[in-house]
Order: C-alpha cells, then structure tokens, then sequence
C-alpha cells in the first residue's frame, strides 16, 4: 500500500511539474508578444468558470475522456492507435444514418444507435489488428491510412443519393427522432448549457476499463503483453489474439467519442461534425499515463484550455498562445514522467539493498571483529 501511494505520489509531482513548466515558457511567449501573463491567465480564468462556460467545459471533456481512454488502451498493449479519428467519424456517420431511418422506442433506440457506433469503430480498428497478426504491419502505419480511407468513404456516403440529405446549403444526415435522442441536464442551476446525458457513459467506460485492466485475468494479460510480448508468449499467454482484441476494444471506445454531441446536441451528421479529437486523445492519454483518472483531470485541462481561449480572441491575444502551452505540457510531461520513473527506480533499488543487507527476523546478529563465536 504505502508503495502504490509513493508511486501515486511521484506520478501527481511529474504532472504538476510538467504543467508549472509549460506555464512557464506560455509566460515568456506571451511577454514576447507584448502580452501580460498573469492578465491573459486571469481573463482565462475569469471566463471559463462562468456557468455555461464549465458546462461547455465538461462537455468537450467528456467527448475528450472517450477518445483518450480509446487511445490508452492501445497504449496498455503497447499498440499506438492513431486511427481514433477516423473510427470516431465513420461510426457517428454509420450510427447517424442508422438513428435517423429506424423507428424503435425510446430507451431502446438510444442504445441501437449506440451498439452501431461501437461496431463500425470495432471493424475499421479490427482491419489494423488483422494486418498485424496476419501480416506483420505495423498499427501506426495502417491507422494513418485508415483514418484517409475512412475520410473517402465517409465523402461517398454523405451524398443525396446514399445517407445524405440537403439541409439548407450543407449535407447532413436524417435527423435522429426525439426516441433517440439523449437530454443533456443543467450542470449549474439557471445556466443555458446543459451537460451530455451520455457522460454517464463516459463514466460507464472508464469504470469498465479501469476493471478490466486491474481486476480481471484478461487485463493481467493485457498489461503483461504491453511489457514484453515475448515473456507474455512463453507463459502461455496467445499474444496475437490480445494484438487483436485491444484493437477491437479501441475502436469499440473511439466509436462513442462522438455519440454525447450527436444525441445530445447535433441529433445528426454533417461534414461540420468536430474532427481531430483523436489525435488530441493521443496526447491526453500521455499525459494521463494511460490512466482513467488521470485522463480525467487532463481531458478537463485540456477543454479548459480550449473553451477559455474564445476570450484571448476577444481581447486580442492570440489564441495560438493556448497550442504552444498544449504542446509544451506533453513535452515537458515525457521529461518529467521519465525522470520520476529513474528516480524511482533509484529509490527501489535502495531500498531492496537495505532489506538484502538486513538481518532476517529472529536470526543473531553477525560478531565483532575479534570476538570469539
């Protein structure tokens, strides 16, 4: 116990110091472009904690929880998933056209739309993991091209004479009836913005996962894998069945990243649908250390970020300001995670040396120089 809690420890001071870090370099770009950090900090703050601004908050959060707890599950398997997008899309496209021409009842349609969803970003994942267990290729390579391949046949679909409709002067799905569609609830009383009914399923999902990996023999499997696949393979362990089945939970995850925007809010698909949340996982997830709370508070820095720069754009200031501290924060949180990691290591070490110097329980001490036996 006290062990998990040093290296929880360790973990939240690498965080903390790779945030101080990027905060500190943000400061000194904004003083190199005539701007006051503490001002521009302040007017971020000032913004985002107002009651629709943390509504609109969580709920970039949660469609960025979904996608970083996609891409932490590769990362479990040492499997890099770039192709979050494109699952991501294609699914809410397919689901999109599913919810708007079938007639269920309410409850159950929400959850056909939902299984479909999971579905299509299963199978667009499965064919990277057939290409690796079959073919030896790589899962970066093959997920890069899925994710064009995925943005061709989502442009061949969306036309009036497949899954497309005109409304007004943009091509958009049927529109999902109100037995599919999910209510958002006020998050602060008397705000305008709702939060996402489905962030319970964003917290269904990383309950889950947070199970499965921890608690359950397939999880061990999954972890021990993601170490080593050859030590995994002589224990027995099949290690392309679970190449295989991570990719298929991946994109099962991806495929929901976009379901509490398009229940909740859009109730169809259009070429306006949000695009590059995968890639924005990628980087929650390393910061998260593949975590499910951790991902939490990251996938909030993160929409905070994005949400309060709407006024560095008012005010003047560049809103770029906000991707340079981003993209320092995930460098600075390699650094600092890899130095904690040695630290670490150093401070086991040492303590295993003193436990081997030790005597054990109960046994005499060793004698003095010169004192008889």
């Amino acid at each position: 116990m006290r062990e998990r809690l040093g290296r929880l420890g360790l973990g939240v001071f690498a965080a903390v110091l790779a945030v101080a870090f990027a905060a500190v370099i943000t400061s000194l770009v904004l003083l190199a472009t005539g701007h006051a950090p503490i001002g521009a900090l302040t007017q971020m703050v000032d913004y985002g904690t107002g009651a629709d601004q943390l509504a609109a908050i969580v709920n970039q959060a949660t469609t960025y929880y979904l996608s970083a707890i996609a891409v932490a599950i590769g990362f479990r398997m040492n499997l890099f998933n770039i192709g979050v997008d494109g699952q991501y899309q294609l699914a809410a496209l397919l689901a999109a056209a599913f919810g708007g021409e079938v007639a269920l009842p309410n409850g159950l349609h929400q959850i056909a739309i939902v299984v479909v969803a999971m579905l299509v970003g299963s199978v667009w994942a499965g064919i990277a993991g057939v290409l690796k267990v079959t073919r030896g290729v790589s899962e970066v390579i093959s997920t890069i091209m899925l994710n064009f391949i995925a943005t061709g046949v989502i442009a061949y679909l969306l036309t009036p004479k497949r899954l497309g409709q005109l409304s007004g002067e943009s091509l958009t799905t049927k529109p999902i009836d109100g037995s599919g569609q999910v209510r958002g609830f006020p998050l602060i009383p008397g705000a305008d913005t709702k939060v996402y009914g489905l962030i319970v399923l964003a917290i269904i999902v990383g309950v889950g996962f947070q199970l499965l990996v921890s608690r359950t023999r397939f999880g061990f499997d999954l972890r021990a894998t993601g170490r080593s696949a050859s030590a995994a393979q002589a224990s027995g362990v099949n290690v392309k069945k679970m190449v295989l089945i991570a990719m298929l939970l991946s994109g099962a995850v991806a495929g929901l990243v976009n379901m509490p925007v398009l229940l909740g809010e859009a109730h169809n698909y259009s070429l306006s649908t949000p695009s590059g949340i995968g890639f924005t996982g990628i980087a929650i997830a390393l910061l998260g250390r593949n975590s499910p709370l951790g991902i939490v508070f990251t996938s909030l820095l993160w929409a905070f970020l994005d949400t309060s720069s709407n006024i560095l754009q008012i005010n003047n200031i560049p809103t770029s300001i906000v991707a340079i501290a981003e993209g320092v924060v995930v460098l600075s949180a390699v650094v600092a995670y890899e130095l904690v990691r040695r630290y670490g290591l150093r401070l086991q070490q040492r303590r295993v040396g003193r436990e081997l110097a030790a005597p054990p329980a109960g046994a005499d001490p060793l004698p003095a120089d010169g004192a008889q036996a």
